[in-house]
């Protein structure tokens, strides 16, 4: 009878320590805890530590807490101008309600994947479709994945999912056709870089010609005051010579020095030697008459 107690009271011992130990939940700091009773939500652990719950009747799913990570498969989209581009992109994103999460993508996170994959494929076909191609490769900087992320909306809270960042990889060309769209911009730069030639050939022209004009109007207005300037001292060089020979006293001083001065000018070059007759004028000078 005591062996038969001691079993009982083991097997009592044993059970209770089960029941216990399951009903023990652990919830960590990067996941949420679902208590489903006879499979459906009963309530939800957001905040991490230890609770409880009811042996056999209820159960535990946890579903993550952090930011997760997808990478979308490359897909072709076309943009508005009937260009073909491969997109290469993900995302970051994390479940905000737990309870929406479960009940509408049953607690899957390959259901929310396919979700979204098909939500952002969408989106980003949308957008692209809408926007040129040299807009879609100019927009890589950031504007592109707003834009998706603006198209794609509130939509993702139905799930309890946030969208947190749309990111593209790789935004690129498919290979048959990317010379010729690389052509095809590069003769795109080269005449607008033609044209801003021509328009700086054009103002440069146009600055040469009013530049040489100016010039010219200051050649022109220098040259008069220069003869202006000219005629004035000649005009003051004739009238000292006239008062110069209307004196008696300095008539005959001036005649003898335009005298030495003609009698200079005539003895330049290799002949030193000078044949005055005796009426001569220099002569006269030099015989004192």
């Amino acid at each position: 009878m005591k062996t038969v107690k001691k079993i009982v009271i083991c097997a009592a011992v044993l059970a209770l320590l089960v029941i216990g130990s399951s009903s023990i939940v652990v919830t960590r700091e990067d996941e949420y805890s679902l208590i489903r009773q006879f499979g459906r939500i009963d309530h939800v652990i957001s905040t991490a530590g230890v609770s409880f719950r009811i042996p056999f009747l209820q159960s535990v799913d946890t579903l993550p807490k952090e930011i997760l990570l997808y990478d979308l498969s490359p897909s072709d989209v076309i943009t508005s101008d009937k260009k073909t581009m491969i997109c290469d992109s993900y995302i970051l994103w994390h479940i905000t309600d737990p309870l929406k999460f479960a009940q509408t993508l049953n607690s899957s996170i390959t259901n929310a994947e396919s979700r979204l994959d098909a939500i952002v494929y969408n989106s980003t076909k949308n957008v692209i479709s809408s926007t040129s191609q040299d807009d879609v490769i100019s927009g890589r900087n950031g504007a592109l994945s707003q834009a998706v992320l603006d198209n794609i909306g509130s939509s993702l809270d139905q799930y309890g999912i946030e969208l947190l960042a749309f990111e593209t990889k790789k935004l690129d060309l498919p290979s048959d056709n990317k010379a010729a769209v690389y052509e095809r911009m590069i003769s795109e730069r080269d005449n607008i870089a033609a044209t801003y030639t021509a328009e700086g050939n054009s103002e440069a022209k146009i600055i040469r010609n009013t530049t040489d004009k100016e010039v010219t109007v200051m050649l022109s207005e220098a040259q008069k005051q220069a003869e202006i300037l000219i005629a004035e001292g000649e005009a003051e060089y004739m009238r000292i010579l006239s008062e110069a020979y209307s004196d008696p006293s300095r008539q005959e001083f001036y005649s003898f020095v335009r005298s030495l001065d003609a009698l200079k000018i005539s003895m330049e070059g290799g002949s030193k030697t000078v044949i005055l007759s005796p009426d001569s004028p220099i002569a006269q000078i030099f015989y004192g008459n």
